[in-house]
C-alpha cells in the first residue's frame, strides 16, 4: 500500500492525512471484503450453470439479422437471465434502453384502465414518479392513462409500513410496486429477505396481486434474488449490475411467463415480441458482461464498504453506515452543503478516465424536479457499474456514490473526492 500512496502523493497532490485515512479505511472493511468475496463466488457459480444449462455455445455469441426470426443468440441470453433469476421467462433486450424504460414497460403492459398500482415502498424516485403521474398526471403517465395509484409511504425506519399496506389492499389492487434500491432518498435497500416477508404479506392480504420488483443496483449483491423469493415480475438495466460495464445499453424484465410475453409484444407487437427481435451485434458482450457481474459486483460493495469508512472518518454520516449489510450497490454520503456536493463531484470527475479536465455542474434533467449534478467520466453514458456520483442539488445534499469496473480505480475515485473536500475546506 505504501508504494501506492507514494504514488498518489507525487502525481495526484493527494496529502498525508488523506493516504493515513484512507489506509485506516480498508483495513477495517476486510472483514467485510471476506463477506462479499464468499458471495461473489456463489453468484459466479449460480450464473456459470444457468449458462450450462442453457447450453450456450459459440453460436449463440452472434446475432442475427433483421426480424430475428429464430435467433439463438437472443433466445439463449434469455435462457441464461431465466435461469440465473429462477423464472419460467425473460425479455433482454438492446432497444430497452434504461431501467426506468424496463420498468415503464412492466407497468404499462400489465396495468389498464381502472387498475390500482400500489407502492409498497412509498414515493418513487424522480423518474419513475413522472412515469406514474404522481406529480405531473400528464396524459401519456400512467394516471393519465385511467390506472389508479396509491402509495404506503415508508416508516420512519425505512421499512415498509405494513399496516398501511394492509389498509390499502383492502380494496383490489392489480399491481404492488417494491423498489428495492434506494433512489435519491436517505434510507437503506430492501434485502432479499425484507422484500420476500414483503411479498408473503401481500399475497396473505390478496394472493392474485402481481408483485413487481424494480431491482435496479441489486442484482447479485446478495446469493438470491427476488424472484427466487416470491416475485411475480423484476426489472432491470443493462448499463447497470448484470452489464458488468461491457453493455452499451439494453434492459431486462425476468418473471412469470404471461407477464413477460406481455411485455415483449408491449416492446415489439402483438403476439410478435419473444418470436422478434435482434440484440444489434450486441449478444456477446451482453453474454460476456453477465457471466462477469458477479465479480464487477463484489468490486463495487467493496468500494462502497472502503468508502463509508474513509467519510466516516472524516466526519461525514453514511447510508449504509460502515459494517452494514448491503442490499445494492450504492453509498449515500450526507453532504450537509451544496459546495460539498460539489466539490466530492469534482474529485469523481478528475478521477475518471473518460472526461477526466471536465467540471461537472448541476443542471436540468429530464424527468427531475431539482437541478441533478452528475460525475463520472464512463466508456458507457450514464452506466453505473461504472465509478459514479449523482446528487439532486437539494437539501440535505446527498451524494450517492456507485460503481467502479475495478475496486482500485474506485478506491482512487473516493480518495480524490475526499481531497477535494478538503482542500475546498469543508472536512
Amino acid at each position: 500500500m505504501q508504494q501506492f500512496f507514494e504514488y498518489l502523493k507525487s502525481n495526484y497532490s493527494i496529502s498525508s492525512r488523506v493516504c493515513s485515512l484512507a489506509e485506516e479505511a480498508e483495513q477495517r472493511a476486510k472483514t467485510v471484503y471476506e463477506q462479499i468475496e464468499e458471495v461473489a463466488k456463489i453468484n459466479q457459480a449460480r450464473v456459470l450453470q444457468a449458462f450450462q444449462q442453457a447450453g450456450i455455445t459459440e453460436y449463440h455469441l452472434q446475432d442475427g439479422t433483421g426480424y430475428g426470426y429464430s435467433d439463438l443468440g437472443r433466445e439463449g441470453l434469455e435462457e441464461v437471465y431465466s435461469f440465473t433469476f429462477g423464472t419460467e421467462a425473460a425479455l433482454v433486450r438492446a432497444q430497452i434502453i434504461s431501467g426506468t424504460h424496463a420498468i415503464s414497460l412492466a407497468l404499462a403492459s400489465i396495468l389498464k384502465a381502472g387498475d390500482v398500482l400500489l407502492s409498497g415502498t412509498g414515493r418513487p424516485y424522480d423518474t419513475l414518479a413522472r412515469i406514474i403521474g404522481c406529480d405531473t398526471g400528464g396524459k401519456r403517465s400512467l394516471q393519465g392513462q385511467g390506472i389508479i395509484y396509491k402509495e404506503a409511504p415508508l416508516t420512519e425506519e425505512g421499512l415498509p409500513d405494513y399496516d398501511r399496506i394492509r389498509e390499502l389492499l383492502k380494496e383490489k389492487v392489480r399491481m404492488v410496486i417494491i423498489q428495492r434500491s434506494r433512489g435519491y432518498s436517505w434510507r437503506r435497500a430492501l434485502s432479499v429477505e425484507d422484500i420476500r416477508d414483503l411479498i408473503s404479506f401481500i399475497k396473505n392480504c390478496q394472493h392474485d396481486v402481481i408483485c413487481f420488483v424494480d431491482n435496479c443496483y441489486g442484482e447479485f449483491v446478495e446469493v438470491k434474488e427476488p424472484t427466487q423469493l416470491g416475485a411475480d415480475f423484476m426489472a432491470g438495466s443493462l448499463i447497470k449490475n448484470p452489464g458488468a460495464g461491457l453493455a452499451p445499453s439494453g434492459g431486462y424484465l425476468v418473471g412469470k411467463s404471461e407477464l413477460v410475453t406481455e411485455a415483449a409484444d408491449r416492446l415489439v407487437a402483438p403476439g410478435m415480441g419473444q418470436h422478434m427481435g435482434t440484440n444489434l451485434g450486441l449478444g456477446s458482450l451482453f453474454y460476456k458482461g453477465f457471466f462477469m457481474a458477479p465479480q464487477i459486483v463484489a468490486g463495487a460493495l467493496k468500494a462502497a464498504e472502503f468508502a463509508a469508512h474513509l467519510f466516516t472518518l472524516l466526519g461525514f454520516e453514511t447510508s449504509p453506515k460502515a459494517g452494514e449489510k448491503r442490499a445494492d450497490i450504492v453509498q449515500a454520503i450526507k453532504l450537509n452543503t451544496p459546495e460539498g456536493v460539489k466539490a466530492f463531484c469534482r474529485g469523481i470527475q478528475k478521477a475518471s478516465p473518460v472526461d477526466s479536465r471536465a467540471v461537472p455542474v448541476a443542471s436540468p434533467l429530464p424527468g427531475y424536479q431539482d437541478k441533478v449534478i452528475m460525475a463520472g467520466g464512463t466508456f458507457v453514458q450514464g452506466s453505473s457499474i461504472e465509478l459514479t456520483a449523482d446528487a439532486p442539488l437539494r437539501p440535505p445534499y446527498i451524494i450517492y456514490l456507485q460503481g467502479g469496473l475495478s475496486y482500485a480505480h474506485a478506491v482512487i475515485g473516493a480518495i480524490m473526492a475526499a481531497q477535494e473536500l478538503i482542500d475546498a475546506g469543508l472536512v
